[in-house]
């Protein structure tokens, strides 16, 4: 049977931080239950990182880390869709069926999936055009220098310079990508909505609890950072634990925002 979505956004609830360890709780609960899912959707992003690295490694010419760098946007968003898959049908107590879930992933190339996924690779994309100008900036007059083998240049005040606002402006990217995306993902996986809708309801959710949903960013670019690191092997880890997590973000969301709406029209009928 496949699987039909109700339509429109859900009231959503506040963000607290006990929602989060209880988001964390429910995560590793499912890892647990179902391990193989994670095991299987990590895979992808695991197997591209290390073919990049090779790929590096054989030909010199860095440039393959930024094609990878396009790519796992183009990726993620259906890697996570089929874990939030698996988070569903466990809280539901469905079957686990690798191929309805994996039906739910290919279904979403005919819904909304695609269409903000082709706003992640833009601002990716915007993002490198601004690198490079920022590059050209503060380097661009600068003796020729071999970056890949010589790193003094990093250590002038230009050098300086250009790492900090690189930083600054990386960072703003990836703050924007993180608001329109963090909730929008798995409502667009539960509900018929729009991606403008969608991306519009994650910037609010993040705008209107800056604290909990902030450190929930830093969490997450922490954790998958380090999980990079030992060839990018934590991965097999740290992806299933913030897929899984972030679902029942999302549905902690819902459910605290059914609940007071409950609680808000009960009110509304004792004053009549």
């Amino acid at each position: 049977m496949p699987y039909n979505p109700r339509e429109g956004v859900p009231p959503l609830g506040a963000v607290d931080f006990a929602m989060l360890f209880k988001a964390l709780r429910r995560a590793r609960a499912d890892m647990r239950r179902a391990p193989g899912y994670g095991v299987v959707f990590s895979a992808v992003y695991v197997l591209i990182g290390w073919v990049m690295i090779l790929v590096t490694w054989a030909t010199g010419q860095t440039y393959w880390l930024i094609f990878a760098a396009v790519g796992f946007p183009l990726l993620g968003p259906f890697a996570a869709v089929g874990l939030y898959e698996v988070s569903r049908r466990l809280q539901k107590g469905l079957a686990m069926d690798f191929y309805r879930i994996f039906g739910v992933v290919t279904q979403q190339s005919r819904r909304q999936l695609p269409s903000i996924c082709a706003i992640i690779v833009f601002l990716f994309l915007f993002w490198f055009f601004l690198a490079h100008m920022i590059f050209a900036l503060f380097l661009g007059l600068s003796t020729m220098t071999n970056i890949s083998s010589s790193y003094s240049v990093f250590l002038t005040w230009n050098g300086v310079m250009m790492l900090g606002v690189g930083t600054v402006v990386g960072a703003a990217f990836a703050l924007l990508l993180y608001m329109i995306t963090v909730i929008a993902l798995p409502l667009l996986l539960d509900r018929e909505v729009d991606f403008v809708t969608a991306m519009i309801t994650s910037f609010q959710t993040v705008l209107h609890n800056p604290v909990p949903m902030l450190a929930w960013a830093v969490f997450i670019a922490v954790v998958t950072f380090a999980a990079m690191i030992p060839g990018f092997v934590g991965l097999f880890v740290a992806l299933p634990l913030l897929g899984h997590a972030t679902w029942h973000l999302y549905r902690l969301l819902v459910e605290t925002g059914a609940a007071q709406e409950t609680d808000s029209s009960r009110d509304d009928a004792q004053t009549a």
